[in-house]
């Protein structure tokens, strides 16, 4: 069961790259912070703007 948890956090942090990169910043930075925050990166590329962007 363990494992599934690893490839549905992998798949979100590649779908919160692809989302990253339809808002014209960095896919690879969200990328890695999505493999550290999970959902909470998905919170943020939605709701800052991209003066905010890391």
């Amino acid at each position: 069961m363990e494992n599934g948890y690893f490839v549905g956090w992998g798949t979100l942090a590649l779908i919160n790259a692809g989302l990253a990169q339809g808002k014209n910043r960095s896919g690879l930075n969200w990328f890695l912070i999505s493999l550290l925050c999970g959902p909470l990166a998905t919170l943020f590329i939605v709701v800052l703007d991209k003066k905010f962007d890391i």
